[in-house]
Formats: structure tokens, sequence, C-alpha cells
């Protein structure tokens, strides 16, 4: 039943208009530029991340979506509609923040109730509807407790719960699971996924850690130094990064230039590649039909379960970080001082802009 009504609750838009538009956005604190001149668009129904270090701008994005922060220039446009100068409360968008905000003196019930309560809801009616937003995520027959008698997740899923049963056109989330420890991260991952499905709502969310951005969206926006670097698919941001800092920032990279690049590469230019695209093997083992590769000595070994990291300093003067599967293997026969052979497919190196954004100075948002 929570399913149905929440879907039938999503307004019908026209799928050509994008349910979020930014519109050469820009933010200034003083002297401080938080956001420079950002053209974004996110369809409606999106799962959409915006990924970037601290200060990188993505959080003042946000707050700006949301209404608690002003653009000093550009416009924002939900669903079609000018909202650069309208009130939080006049947006068809409502916020889940880290620390998740609930009131400790009301009930789980009375917590998923509060937005409909200020909104005038009758109470039959906003009892059905916090029921329903309550086993959506997955919290049916907890709306008696306080907030401190449940774990980490279950808050994390109360206030999803409170935000949610307003039935908001675009939910936003500011680090929404930075609070919860590794495993009920990864779980909740799956839960908020599974859970934007069934609503059918435009989830935007603000983080840090690009193995979340990239487990969870359907597409992300890497930012740096108030600028966005890159936008596309997950699968396409990772396996094709544009710039120097995206390929080091979303995953690790193999970053090649000057005489290295020249070497290993075959020609100049800047150029990245995944560590998990090298293979590393003894010295004198032959690479197969169509790879490049180069000789060097290993630096360094670590065993990580699951995979072992090399680095293999390359007689071309590059350090080579190289991740092999350890399978039914092992970890790998190689040691600290062995000579050995790293080698690829030329296909997997992409090449990269050069250079990046110019940091903005310190303090930025």
């Amino acid at each position: 039943m929570a399913q149905v009504a929440a879907r039938r609750d999503v307004r019908d838009a026209d799928p050509a208009t994008p349910g979020i538009a930014l519109e050469g956005v820009r933010k200034t604190f003083g002297s401080v530029v938080a956001v420079d001149r950002v053209d974004l668009e996110i369809a409606d129904g999106e799962l959409f991340a915006m990924l970037g270090p601290s200060g990188s701008g993505k959080t003042t994005v946000l707050r700006m979506i949301a209404g608690f922060e002003q653009p000093t220039e550009g416009r924002i446009r939900l669903a079609g509609i000018d909202s650069t100068d309208l009130p939080p409360h006049r947006r068809d968008v409502n916020t889940v923040f880290q620390d998740y905000a609930l009131f400790p003196h009301l009930s789980v019930q009375q917590n998923v109730e509060y937005g409909l309560t200020v909104r005038g809801i009758g109470r039959a009616e906003r009892i059905r509807r916090a029921g329903e937003a309550l086993d959506m995520v997955r919290l049916a027959g907890v709306g008696a407790r306080r907030p401190d008698e449940l774990s980490g997740g279950q808050r994390q899923r109360v206030a999803l719960a409170r935000a949610l049963v307003v039935r908001p056109r675009v939910l936003l989330l500011d680090e929404p699971l930075g609070a919860l420890d590794l495993k009920l991260r990864e779980q909740m991952q799956v839960e908020l996924k599974a859970i934007q499905r069934e609503v059918g709502i435009t989830f935007v969310f603000v983080t840090h850690d690009q193995d979340e951005a990239l487990t969870l969206c359907d597409r992300l926006a890497v930012f740096n130094a108030g600028r966005i670097e890159q936008v596309g698919a997950a699968a396409d941001v990772y396996e094709r990064p544009q710039t120097r800092f995206v390929a080091g920032f979303v995953g690790t990279s193999n970053v090649l230039d000057g005489a290295a690049a020249a070497a290993l590469v075959g020609r100049p230019g800047v150029f990245g590649i995944r560590p998990e695209k090298l293979e590393v093997l003894p010295a004198g083992t032959a690479a197969g039909g169509g790879l490049r590769s180069t000789e060097g000595t290993v630096a360094e070994v670590v065993y990580a379960g699951s995979t072992t990291r090399l680095i293999v300093d390359t007689d071309a003067g590059a350090a080579l970080s190289v991740v092999q599967l350890n399978a039914d293997t092992g970890p790998a026969a190689l040691r600290r001082g062995d000579r050995a052979v790293v080698a690829w497919h030329p296909e997997s190196v992409r090449t990269l802009e050069s250079a990046s954004p110019t940091p903005p100075p310190e303090g930025s948002a």
C-alpha cells in the first residue's frame, strides 16, 4: 500500500523538463568563491550524486537548491519553474541532514508526522501517512519509541521517512550515511537505492565517499574548487575520467606525464590508467599479444585480503600502482626488490586534461 500511495502522489512531469536545472550559478561569501558558474541538469526521478572533497562547493549547491542559500548569480529551476528567489517552504523539496535532526522528546511516530502537522493535516491522515512512510523504510512497529532507543541506521531511516511523508518532488540528502559504520553504511546504500526506486522521486545526495557515489547513483557530478569537472554515469566517470583530478579522486589512477608518458604510452601528453587494468608478471615473462609492457623493480607489496597492491618503480621513471585479485592463487608471489614486468592493453589508457581549476581561497564551502 505504501509503495502504491507514494507512486500515485508523485506529480506527473514532462520528461523533457529537468527536475532540477542550475544555470550559471555562482555563490560568493565575501571574497571567497564557493561555487563558480555551475551549469547542471538533473532528470526528474533520477538518483544523482554530487561528489567532491571538502571545500569543493557541493554542499553549497545543495543548500542553494533547498533555498537555504541564495545564489550570487544565476538561476535555479525546479521542474521548469524559476525557484531562485523562493523561500525553502515554498519549494517542493525536502532535506535529510547528516545529523538527522530528530526531535529527541518526540516519539518516532511524532517525528515522522511533524511535517504533516505544520501543514495542518488532520490527525487520522497524519497517522495513516506516517505509518506508510515507516513501512516504506522497514520500520513498522517502532513508532512508539524515542530516537535515543534506536540504532544509528534506524535513526537514519526515521529521518528519511520524515522527509518522504510530505511527498516532495525532490529529496536532498547531505552526507546521509556519513555517521554510520562501514557495514551499516553498505547496507543502507542498498536500502536507500531500493527506497528511491519505490517512491520514484528525484534523490540528490552529497558525499565525499567515492565508493558510495559509484554504488548509489544513476549519474554523478564531480566537484573541485567550486566547479564541476565531469558529469556522467558512474561507470563512464570511473572508466573514462576526463581530468587529472577526476582520475585521482574517483577511485585511484596512475597518472603519467612528461618523459614517462612518452616512454610508456608512446606519445606526449597526460594519461591515466587504473591499477586494476595493469598486470604484473615475473621478470623475463613475455606479455601477451597486443599488450604494451615495461620492466621495473617491485618497491612495495601490500596484502589486503581479496587483493594485493604492488608498487613497481619502472625503468621509464614512473611508479605504477597495480591491484591484482588474489582469487585462488593467494598473495602475490613477487616480493620487494624483485624485478618484474608490468603489462596493459593500450585501450585502457585514458587521455586526461592536464589542468584542473585553480583552488579557491581557504574557507570555501
